[in-house]
């Protein structure tokens, strides 16, 4: 099957235009590497089927990071056959950003490979004061020239239209003196008229000069944490737990009967009763607890975030934090791209560690990876300890919240004094702020709901049945009684909890729920939230941490847990 591969810089619009000409479900950021792998979707034009490729952007074609390795071996499949093919290359390109994207257009001239240049944000030249003339720049390169937006479809038709005239360029120049040439071709087909800076522009700048920076980014982050609490809250209140209780509930208790209200079976099943009625948070059961936690504890929470995730990728600020924050991630060995596979986290800790790949060493990517599974809770982890802790008050949250951000800050301290390596310097495009694309937005929003349920379901599921198991087989009452020195001498917590800790290596969110039937004080909910979250990743996170570090790396990240969750656990034990 003939390909369509679509090449360009980060934050050039590539996964919206991915979107439009499949139609595909996939997700589209605007900061650079979201796109470590490659997706893959169909196109159909006058009956032929084409394979269309959104590569990881790029800015050479000599590859360094892993994004570049994937797209230069990509390229070389493509178009290193007897040419027999028709494959072809969409090489887009930022209208707002001409010169420096040429650079890529030129090594694809140099290499003979057929393409079609997208010249996308052409709406967004226009009203910056940037006037393209596409007609001949499809003269000097002689390869099709099509004005796009992704965003709003146009030329996207015109786009499909002319796949079929790819070809590769027969410009001639010197390699070595690329960049003159570069320099000749955007002074003869560009005008630039005079204008003054937009709001845009304006509050671009703010944003990452440190002075109006760092309390514009304390304002968002905490308007962020607001719209999650009052969003999550409210679907909770209005949504799901009338469902739960006026709905599935009583189908539940029918089912409580059949089954004799009591015995093996039920309890797996449904749990135990709680004055004769089912408790979504305390009966256990695979059909109450296991469904409850994921889908009306924690989805609103997650749902929340997502969107609030999205409109931060989509609106371009995310990038504009990692430039904030430089200075401060470099003191913990990581340069300011770290916080986004951080705020990733924040999520969920999987695709946080995956997004750790995009890192140029593996110093940097043990060191996100291990401060990532000690100080940072997933959303569903988040969503249960804001339920449980915040019925306690604020202050318990911040107590929570506040010593997982110092642990982080301390630990990284120390690694990075310890390890060997230094973090490199920031090398981040930052897009202008952009208005999100509602459509596309959704739609993302609506694939990792998908994702989560994907994800999380099964666990969960999985974690109530084994809970289940070892309660009926007596393992948590032994190794409740094998761990009584720890949980109950150095955290300060009742020999039960030994449950919730195993339970944690499958699922954090279910391992703080498994609080709720234990009584604790507020002194007691708050440590163990602290430890819960710090002593071991979950299951999947712990594979994705296996896989991207080696089996020694990870041990060696697994004992600093544990050293770490001692240490913070016994303090507050002292403390509180």
């Amino acid at each position: 099957m003939d390909k369509v591969l679509l090449l360009g810089n980060p934050n050039v619009g590539k996964s919206a235009i991915f979107s439009r000409l499949t139609g595909a479900r996939v997700i589209a950021s605007n900061y650079p590497g979201t796109t470590v792998e490659f997706v893959e979707g169909l196109l159909r034009v006058g009956g032929r089927e084409l394979e269309v490729i959104d590569l990881p952007g790029t800015y050479t074609l000599d590859p360094v990071s892993e994004a570049e390795k994937v797209t230069s071996r990509m390229l070389e499949e493509t178009f290193s056959g007897d040419g027999g093919n028709s494959s072809v290359v969409i090489n887009i390109i930022d209208s707002t950003n001409l010169e420096r994207n040429l650079n890529l257009t030129f090594q694809l001239i140099e290499k003979k490979i057929p393409m079609v240049i997208a010249l996308n944000f052409c709406d967004e030249a226009r009203h910056t004061g940037v006037m393209i003339d596409s007609v001949r720049l499809e003269e000097i390169t002689g390869v099709p020239v099509v004005p796009t937006c992704g965003i709003s479809g146009e030329g996207i038709k015109t786009l499909v239209d002319r796949l079929g005239e790819g070809v590769s360029s027969g410009l001639e120049y010197d390699r070595e003196h690329r960049w003159e040439k570069i320099g000749e071709v955007v002074e003869e087909v560009q005008d630039l008229t005079h204008r003054h800076h937009s709001l845009g522009e304006t509050l671009g700048d703010l944003s990452v000069k440190p002075f109006s920076g760092i309390p514009i980014a304390i304002a968002i982050l905490l308007l962020v944490f607001e719209v999650i609490r009052y969003m999550g809250e409210g679907l909770i209140r209005f949504l799901f737990d009338p469902l739960f209780e006026n709905l599935w509930a009583p189908l539940m208790m029918r089912l409580s009967g059949l089954l004799g209200s009591d015995g093996i079976i039920h309890n797996i099943l449904i749990g135990k009763l709680i004055g004769g009625e089912i408790d979504f948070g305390e009966s256990f059961g695979i059909l109450t607890t296991g469904l409850y936690v994921p889908i009306a504890a924690v989805l609103p929470y997650i749902t929340a975030f997502y969107l609030v995730l999205s409109i931060l990728e989509d609106t371009g600020y995310l990038p504009r934090l990692a430039v904030l924050v430089d200075n401060l991630m470099h003191r913990i060995g990581l340069h300011g791209f770290g916080v986004i596979p951080m705020f990733l986290s924040a999520g969920c800790n999987v695709p946080g560690a995956l997004a750790t790949r995009l890192m140029e060493s593996r110093r940097e990517r043990f060191l996100a990876m291990t401060l990532m599974a000690i100080s940072i809770p997933c959303m569903a982890q988040t969503a249960m300890i804001m339920g449980l802790v915040g019925q306690e008050g604020v202050s318990g949250l911040f107590i929570v919240f506040g010593t997982l951000f110092l642990v982080g800050l301390s630990i990284g301290l120390i690694l990075n004094r310890f390890l060997k390596g230094r973090a490199p310097e920031l090398f981040m495009e930052i897009p202008p702020y952009r208005f999100p694309y509602w459509k596309a937005l959704l739609k993302k929003l609506w694939m990792r709901i998908i994702w989560f349920l994907k994800e999380a379901v099964p666990w969960v599921l999985a974690g109530v049945f084994i809970l289940n198991i070892l309660y009926t087989s007596g393992v948590i009452s032994f190794v409740g009684n094998l761990l009584r020195p720890v949980i109950s001498g150095v955290f300060g917590l009742p020999p039960e909890a030994a449950g919730a800790l195993i339970i944690g290596f499958l699922r954090k969110d279910v391992a703080v729920g498994m609080l709720i039937p234990l009584q604790l004080s507020s002194r007691q909910l708050i440590i163990s939230s602290v430890i819960l979250t710090m002593y071991f990743p979950c299951a999947a996170t712990f594979a994705v941490m296996l896989r991207e570090l080696g089996i020694m790396d990870m041990i060696k990240s697994a004992l600093i847990m544990l050293a770490a969750t001692l240490t913070v656990g016994g303090l507050l034990n002292l403390i509180l």
